[in-house]
């Protein structure tokens, strides 16, 4: 077929794309990638799927690095530490004029909770470990991935565990098999990436989200690209379609895809094929990626990408992530940091570095990014020691209140059973003395549980469940693929009360109002009940409200002896997190609030769940336990007692609040003892 030069018509072609040759359009490219993630951050909305752009980011990679070391093996010249030199003088500075920023803001103004938190980031992200920390922590999309200020990070881990690899498979492959065996070997590798990156966003999404095998073939596709391309062109025609064709895949994956999907999986085909389109068109005057504008943001994307996560991080704590003025300077603020930091670090530096020789730039690296590395060691550290110059760096009413956050259950880890780790509880025991009682229930009852110990004189166990209700024949949504097993919980659960649990009283505790209305906080299930039985719904619904309030009855005179059985009503739900609220208020300057919901918002949101297990007293025969008169007065459910949280998120009881139910507890059982 004829091919023809765009940038000299009366050519018949376009020259072979030259490895080391300025490519207008990767600069372009890069600017769309760093748009639709930094939209998507801010929450702007018509960029949902903004997300993307990462994987954008991952393709140009790979078409990058594959040329300059498949040219370099070719020329016979490649050097494998100058390789690594050359992209640690690319990706390491300006991380860690970001990371020390950071470190040295946190001191003066992040609670401690918060910079122990910040100070374990920053050892992660300047090892390029921070994706495996991450994977281990909440997931990307989860309302707490907003608090955490090196987030981002979890992609230049990714890419740097590639430019190890990458290099050394090469080397190894070029040696034994030759040009043709590396070839092949990488185009193996692709596809079992993507084949594994399939399965197991279904089955590990955290794991497919955050690590290397599942995400290798998005930058393993950029390097076929280069294969395909590397002497070969488009004609002029051809070019244009495959671009618009490139940038329409990109675009619509921005547009229409939103982080319930499951990813990367098959569906993160579409903004990397559309950015393997765009790649191998070569079009070099676009007015997609050529235009005055896209060069700059290209040339800025890498800095822009740093800094524009922890402005979304500080509107969070600001509580001004939904104000559209504070977004707008957010992102033009991301944009101006982006291009000082390209500007007095990314360039400089760089070019200070290549002055020096290989031995020069190693020692300059490692020295720089070691004490950057040794000061979040020594922050976190001091932490673990209590060392009295952390600890009180600012006022003690802040950080009394930020602890709170971390003042829940110390055994929730091995005790409060989740996703993943079957349905046969340990059976935490609690207190001292004879087994006077056993806690069921979801997190709420997790939360709770310590505080029977104090109440019965004797020692309390546990045996709940995240987020499903003790209800027979309950099931709930999975969560990015992940199953829960609420129904064999319950079966399990109401067996062992049945059975080894026989002569224990029970206490049944649930988050019952979510399975049927939702979240109360601001989040994508907000209103979206979690519970079903025949079928899930996407807003509350009379048909599950009679199928919970039947399957409550059902259960409850499932249970043999019934009257020793205490159903507690649905604790007060905050809808917002009451110690970060509170603590960040003080933070800024402002006086901390007093979080409080009204008895009419409470009853109005658990007026079902009240009937339901009003019902199932009636016809069971057990006991209603009402935390109301312990928790709210003048009219109010509060968050707060004496100026510290009760709570340590929205909506469970922190070890210091759930000790307001003691003398509820003790009056019940002290009543059931003298019958």
């Amino acid at each position: 077929m004829k091919v023809t030069d765009p940038v000299n018509p009366s050519a018949k072609s376009q020259p072979p794309i030259q490895p080391k040759a300025f490519r207008h359009d990767i600069n372009g490219l890069r600017a769309w990638a760093v748009v639709a993630v930094v939209l998507y951050h801010f929450g702007v909305p018509g960029f949902a799927g903004g997300f993307v752009g990462v994987d954008v980011f991952f393709v140009i990679s790979g078409f990058l690095m594959t040329g300059i070391i498949i040219s370099g093996l070719e020329r016979g010249n490649f050097s494998l530490w100058g390789f690594y030199l050359a992209r640690a003088r690319r990706i390491i500075p300006a991380l860690l004029v970001l990371c020390a920023s950071l470190l040295i803001l946190g001191w003066f103004w992040l609670p401690n909770v918060d910079y122990k938190m910040l100070a374990s980031h920053v050892g992660t992200a300047v090892a390029f470990v921070s994706n495996l920390k991450f994977w281990r922590e909440a997931g990307y999309f989860d309302a707490a991935s907003h608090e955490k200020w090196l987030l981002h990070t979890w992609s230049l881990s990714v890419e740097w565990q590639f430019y190890i690899l990458l290099p050394l498979g090469c080397l190894l492959l070029w040696h034994w098999f030759g040009k043709r065996g590396v070839k092949l070997a990488l185009i193996a590798a692709g596809v079992l990436s993507l084949v594994l990156s399939v399965y197991a966003s279904s089955r590990w999404p955290g794991a497919a989200f955050y690590l290397l095998p599942t995400r290798a073939w998005e930058m393993l596709a950029g390097g076929l690209v280069w294969w395909a391309t590397r002497q070969h062109s488009m004609s002029r025609q051809w070019a244009r379609l495959a671009e618009g064709v490139g940038f329409a895949l990109i675009i619509w994956a921005i547009a229409t895809f939103d982080p319930a999907m499951l990813w990367p999986g098959y569906l993160a085909l579409v903004p990397v094929v559309g950015a393997m389109l765009v790649l191998a068109a070569n079009r070099q005057r676009s007015w997609l990626t050529a235009n005055p504008l896209a060069r700059q943001l290209g040339a800025s994307s890498y800095s822009i990408y740093l800094w524009h996560w922890p402005l979304v991080v500080l509107l969070t704590y600001a509580g001004e992530q939904a104000n559209l003025q504070w977004i707008a300077l957010g992102v033009l603020g991301a944009v101006l940091f982006g291009e000082l930091s390209l500007r007095w670090v990314e360039n400089p530096t760089r070019k200070g570095l290549s002055k020096a020789g290989l031995w020069g730039q190693s020692c300059q690296l490692v020295v720089v990014t070691g004490a950057v590395g040794l000061a979040a060691v020594l922050v976190f550290t001091g932490f673990k020691i209590s060392s009295p110059i952390l600890i009180n760096r600012l006022a003690p009413e802040i950080n009394l209140i930020a602890d709170e956050s971390s003042n829940k259950n110390p055994r929730q880890a091995f005790c409060h059973l989740s996703l993943n780790t079957g349905i046969d509880s340990p059976l935490c025991e609690f207190g001292a003395g004879e087994v006077k009682v056993v806690v069921v229930g979801d997190s709420h009852a997790n939360a709770i549980v310590t505080a029977l110990p104090a109440a019965v004189d004797g020692m309390a166990l546990e045996l709940t469940y995240s987020g499903c209700s003790t209800v027979l024949g309950i099931k709930r949504k999975p969560v990015n693929g992940a199953i829960y097993q609420c129904g064999d919980f319950a079966d399990k659960a109401i067996s062992k009360i049945n059975g080894s649990l026989k002569n224990l009283n029970v206490v049944i505790v649930n988050r019952s109002s979510a399975v049927l209305m939702g979240s109360n906080e601001a989040g994508e299930n907000y209103g979206i009940p979690t519970g079903y039985f025949d079928q899930p719904y996407d807003k509350p619904n009379v048909q599950l409200n009679s199928q919970y309030g039947s399957a409550l009855i059902k259960t409850m005179c499932a249970i043999d002896n019934p009257s020793r059985v205490y159903l507690m009503r649905p604790i007060p739900e905050m809808g917002i997190d009451v110690p970060k609220t509170m603590a960040r208020a003080l933070t800024f300057g402002k006086p901390a609030p007093q979080i409080s919901i009204s008895l009419e918002e409470y009853h109005a949101r658990h007026k079902v769940v009240w009937a339901a297990q009003d019902a199932a007293a009636a016809q069971c025969g057990v006991k209603i336990l009402d935390p109301l008169p312990y928790l709210c007065h003048d009219g109010r459910c509060w968050g707060s007692k004496d100026g510290r949280p009760i709570y340590y998120d929205d909506d469970h009881l922190s070890e210091y609040g759930n000790k307001l139910l003691v003398p509820m507890f003790k009056e019940v059982f002290a009543a059931a003892a003298s019958q």
